[in-house]
């Protein structure tokens, strides 16, 4: 929390620091199972990248990434599945297929497709 106010402080609201702080801290809530907390972190960080960073930037890939795992862990299934698919499209065209991020998200696309109820939605 004292590292976003900081950024927000020096960097103003927009830069893309402020939506790595975000990120950051949605990532700890997550991990805390403060999902009801993470979820509006996530969106604005992904949204925030977007707007300064542009929709095909791969930052905007992590932040897509890093909402479709909150909500995989959420068995919001169908959700995560969509922003995977986003965010592998965006880093394949972007770093490659073999980069260490879009293997990643791949991945992490696969194990979600894999998983023994996904033939039930």
């Amino acid at each position: 929390i004292q590292a976003l106010a900081l950024s927000r402080k020096l960097l103003g609201d927009e830069h893309p620091s402020v939506a790595t702080s975000l990120n950051s801290l949605a990532g700890l809530y997550e991990s805390q199972g403060r999902y009801s907390e993470a979820e509006p972190l996530y969106i604005q960080a992904l949204a925030l990248s977007r707007k300064l960073l542009g929709d095909e930037h791969p930052s905007v890939a992590t932040s897509l990434n890093n909402l479709a795992y909150l909500y995989n862990s959420q068995g919001r299934y169908s959700e995560a599945e969509l922003l995977w698919l986003q965010a592998l499209d965006i880093l394949e065209r972007r770093l490659g297929v073999n980069h260490p991020n879009t293997v990643s998200v791949r991945n992490n696309l696969a194990y979600l497709r894999d998983r023994p109820s996904s033939n039930q939605e």
